[in-house]
């Protein structure tokens, strides 16, 4: 298929919903006109989570995308991207003037547990949808008590329970120790593991030592991790700290079996800084497509991503799992607002993301789908785990439940 049709292809996957095209009438909320919907998002193009800000410019380039070929329903999508460096408070100030001065209709895929969490209670007394956002913390998935809040991640506590039952099949006598970012990114991980070692957490977890998202250098928390006797490392971090890391383990003759979670698994973004012979070996999770995995060479969704990254984002590397998951969270949000059709109110826009069924977005591995309820706010429930070969990433095992 030429490279032009391989886009267009992805586009109309993406618009591939079943709407009630009658003569409904039209109601918009907030940034909704019959020429556009405007939407927003904060975050990090600085701080200590800069190297997340190409999924901004990934999301912003499938926008362009979407709008070249007549955007949702006709509308074009104004997408307001605005820097909150990782800050909680910019995340308050920029979120603020997006709703009450951009008048957005809604905030998709923010950044990050603390500076969501920041914001959480604002757009939930407001009714502001705050949706399908880049952190797999619980509390994001609480339809009860923020019922205007949907993470759209593999949820962390479902990640690191797959984390302790693979570590309980392979290695029932490890001693484990715990790397995490002290905020509920990291305590989410932990709840997650303790979980699934059950009664075994006495035994087994031997260590748990936080950092904080603006510390420079972990260095001594490797060395303290070492230190406790562990031979298995599961670690909850952004790149920046997992590079640091796993260069670290390497230069202190340490080798335990190394877990790192699933955003701090990129390629570019965590591997190659620290080394790719020195990160051989570490295991994660997946629910997306790798576009560097040969079973996946011929695949229609990953070409068309390759595409569209080469005419609408030339800058962006295609083995960016920041870049892979930025294009997957576009197509969820274009399908969303297709799905609304014309009723394109803040309550529909949470009524259409609440009532998700077994729904296909191009990137997800073969098997797992969108689904979700007014009392089940979890998108993605499934996942993979696979090992990092020296080279590339390599699945193994069957897709699992979290």
């Amino acid at each position: 298929m030429p490279p032009a049709k391989v886009v267009a292809h992805a586009v109309a996957v993406a618009l591939a919903v079943t709407i009630d095209a009658g003569a409904a009438e039209k109601k918009y909320g907030p940034g909704v006109t019959d020429s556009e919907i405007k939407i927003g998002q904060t975050i990090a193009y600085s701080g200590p989570a800069s190297s997340f800000g190409t999924i901004g410019r990934t999301i912003a380039a499938y926008y362009r995308m979407v709008n070249d070929h007549g955007g949702v329903n006709g509308r074009k999508i104004v997408f307001i991207s605005a820097d909150d460096g990782y800050s909680p408070p910019r995340t308050v100030e920029q979120t603020r003037r997006l709703v009450e001065q951009e008048e957005v209709l809604a905030i998709f895929g923010s950044l990050g547990s603390p500076t969501n969490a920041s914001v959480q209670r604002y757009l939930n007394d407001h009714k502001v949808p705050q949706l399908f956002l880049f952190t797999g913390a619980a509390r994001f998935r609480d339809a009860q008590k923020y019922p205007w809040t949907m993470a759209g991640d593999l949820a962390f506590v479902n990640e690191t329970g797959a984390f302790a039952r693979y570590i309980l099949e392979t290695k029932p006598a490890a001693k484990v120790a715990v790397l995490y970012q002290n905020d509920d990114y990291g305590k989410d991980h932990i709840t997650g593991l303790k979980a699934g070692f059950g009664d075994k957490v006495p035994a087994m977890l031997v260590a748990q030592v936080p950092y904080e998202s603006t510390d420079p250098t972990i260095d001594s928390q490797i060395v303290a991790l070492k230190e406790s006797g562990a031979d298995v490392l599961v670690e909850a971090s952004l790149p920046k700290f997992a590079a640091q890391s796993i260069r670290k383990i390497w230069d202190i003759g340490w080798k335990p079996l190394h877990i790192v979670s699933f955003p701090a698994a990129s390629i570019p973004l965590t591997l190659k800084p620290a080394g790719l012979d020195k990160s051989a070996g570490l295991v994660t999770a997946e629910f997306l497509k790798e576009p560097g995995d040969p079973a996946f060479a011929d695949d229609p969704e990953v070409r068309a991503y390759r595409e569209f990254l080469a005419k609408y984002y030339p800058e962006g590397d295609p083995y960016d799992w920041s870049n892979v998951i930025a294009y997957y969270h576009a197509g969820l949000v274009v399908h969303l607002l297709a799905a609304c059709g014309d009723d394109l109110t803040r309550e529909n826009v949470m009524s259409q993301a609440a009532h998700m069924d077994h729904v296909h977005i191009p990137l997800l591995l073969p098997g797992i789908t969108i689904n979700t309820s007014p009392t089940d706010y979890s998108p993605i429930k499934q996942m993979r785990l696979k090992r990092f070969d020296g080279e590339r990433w390599v699945p193994f095992g069957e897709i699992i439940e979290g």
